[in-house]
């Protein structure tokens, strides 16, 4: 019996030994053998971080290697969108476009924390409130809409427009700090219902608002300067070390917060159009596909729904909806998001309703040859501002910068809160191969180096003051229109008159995709690409919302499809 039990005690304690050790190795860095996460201090991560959470709204889309552009007919023969074989990072994308009830939320909070009785807030809102105006038409009655498609709640479901591609980047950089704001609560590193302002009275205000990439960078001052103590910290947001408390904040290496909402790439775009995933059959794609769902025509081939539409799209002239019954579209004008069925990504309306902003600036050829990765037009580096004290500035709401766009509408360059940022200089571009200078729009096409004009250089002569943007020059475009101020304070609205101008291509204008309630078949069609100044609004262009996938290609660990047997 006594040696049965030493024999059992030995065997408990080997064990008991063995996933000691392998508990301590597991947090032994591999590169120096020191704890990390010790308890005694020393490096702390978070080494149990698995996937990134997917974001409110969102859809996991899965990279590949794809065939952007135009694979069928091209009847406008705009020779803009021809194919080019490229690869996409997995990403992820708004399930619907954003919708009315979602912007409105936008607007609510906006009215909250900046108070329109307040003379210098009252710009901050009526510079996101979309156009209304876009409803109406010179030959036809749409007023009801003009009043009534954002904000009534039988719209609530229906895509917004009116929007510029301006305030839909800022939408997407609001979005991205409501639900920043909401994890570190759910997470307890701040305390619960914050954002409401209950531990600050019961109210936010431009003084205590929240910005990701200030919490990032300068956590101490998020909600304006509270951070700095522990009275708003959650019960993971402060650590005891010796008598005293320390702050934990929620930095990159934690991996809690989420990458920003942004609009996406028009090659992003049209991948989670295309759903190609649904058309798979080992490493190849079952021929080709020309809309966002599966055949060629733009009815249901399925029996429960056979013959019916498949997309809120113009059928023909004077024909917006078809005929009354089975065979309507749903919508005179925009119906109401997920009333068609989704694509094989399980992705709404990437056809038809509205067409789409997304983020790259226009130019009629993609320049494979440069890139074939992640392919995008449009980067514009720039840095933190650094002060006198050495840290990063955070703007204040006694220092806000507005823009005046060429239509005359105003805009908020960034909310107070946020990080001040200036353009990169010398200091990242020095001997560097990959990139040269801060604004990459023109790289590669409408630089000086790419213009028609280049040997004579002219009209880009830096003595000259009636020098022209270097893309307006090449595509010969019209000069940006001009809002400005004279000495007695009149405005003056500057437009480029010339009757010469043969095209619209500027640094200004960028792409947007899909058909809409008012387009034809044609422009269902996920490869086509047209374009628009960004601070032009439409009754049919809405958007959606994107974001960065963090870390594995997949969701989902790969597993052979067929195995070998002996």
């Amino acid at each position: 019996m006594r040696i049965k039990f030493l024999f059992k005690s030995f065997v408990f304690l080997s064990l008991a030994t063995f996933f000691v050790s392998c508990g301590k190795s597991n947090n032994k860095s591999r590169g120096t053998g020191w704890g990390i996460n010790s308890k005694d201090g020393g490096f702390q991560y978070n080494l149990d971080f698995e996937n990134q959470e997917t974001g409110p709204g969102l859809v996991f889309i899965e990279g590949s290697t794809f065939t952007k552009g135009q694979v069928q007919d091209d009847v406008l023969h705009d020779w803009n969108n021809s194919p080019t074989q490229q690869h996409v990072m997995s990403f992820y994308i708004d399930q619907t476009e954003v919708t009315n009830l979602m912007y409105m939320e936008y607007l609510d909070w906006l009215e909250t924390v900046f108070p329109l009785n307040e003379p210098r807030y009252l710009q901050i809102y009526e510079g996101a409130l979309p156009d209304t105006l876009v409803w109406r038409n010179t030959l036809g009655y749409l007023e009801e809409l003009t009043t009534n498609y954002l904000r009534h709640p039988a719209y609530a479901e229906y895509p917004v427009v009116g929007v510029n591609w301006l305030q839909a980047v800022q939408f997407a950089e609001w979005r991205t700090n409501r639900v920043n704001e909401f994890i570190l609560e759910r997470e307890s590193f701040v305390q619960k219902n914050i954002r409401y302002g209950e531990s600050q009275g019961g109210v936010v205000n431009a003084n205590s608002t929240f910005s990701t990439d200030a919490y990032l960078k300068r956590p101490e001052t998020a909600y304006g300067g509270l951070m700095a103590s522990d009275s708003l910290m959650g019960k993971r947001g402060t650590v005891k070390k010796d008598t005293a408390t320390v702050n934990v904040y929620a930095g990159v290496d934690k991996g809690v917060l989420l990458p920003s909402y942004r609009l996406p790439t028009e090659t992003e775009w049209e991948y989670a159009a295309l759903a190609l995933v649904g058309e798979r059959e080992y490493n190849t794609y079952r021929g080709k596909k020309k809309y966002p769902w599966s055949g060629e025509y733009t009815r249901s081939s399925d029996k429960r729904s056979e013959g019916d539409q498949l997309a809120n799209f113009k059928f023909g002239k004077g024909d917006y909806g078809g005929i009354a019954g089975w065979s309507d579209d749903g919508g005179d004008i925009t119906v109401q998001v997920k009333t068609y069925p989704p694509n094989d990504f399980g992705v709404y309306d990437m056809a038809g309703n509205v067409a789409e902003w997304v983020a790259d600036v226009y130019r009629p050829i993609i320049d494979d040859e440069a890139n074939d990765f992640n392919y995008y037009r449009g980067n514009i580096y720039s840095k933190s501002a650094i002060g006198e004290d050495g840290k990063a500035v955070i703007v204040s709401p006694d220092e806000l910068v507005y823009d005046t766009l060429p239509n005359g509408k105003i805009m908020l360059k960034r909310l107070p809160g946020q990080l001040a940022q200036i353009p990169i200089d010398e200091e990242e571009t020095f001997l560097r191969q990959n990139f040269t200078e801060s604004d990459n729009r023109n790289i590669r096409d409408g630089d000086v180096e790419s213009t028609r004009l280049f040997a004579s250089a002219r009209g880009n002569d830096e003595n000259n003051p009636n020098k022209r943007p270097e893309s307006t020059v090449m595509y010969n475009a019209p000069t940006h229109p001009k809002v400005e101020l004279d000495e007695e304070g009149n405005i003056i609205r500057r437009i480029d008159k010339s009757t010469n101008r043969t095209s619209l291509i500027t640094d200004e204008v960028r792409v947007y995709k899909g058909g809409s309630w008012k387009d034809r078949a044609y422009w269902l069609d996920p490869a086509q690409r047209r374009y628009l100044p960004q601070y032009i609004a439409t009754d049919y262009i809405g958007f959606r919302c994107a974001m960065s996938r963090l870390g594995q290609k997949s969701n989902i660990k790969k597993t052979a499809r067929h195995k070998r047997t002996k």
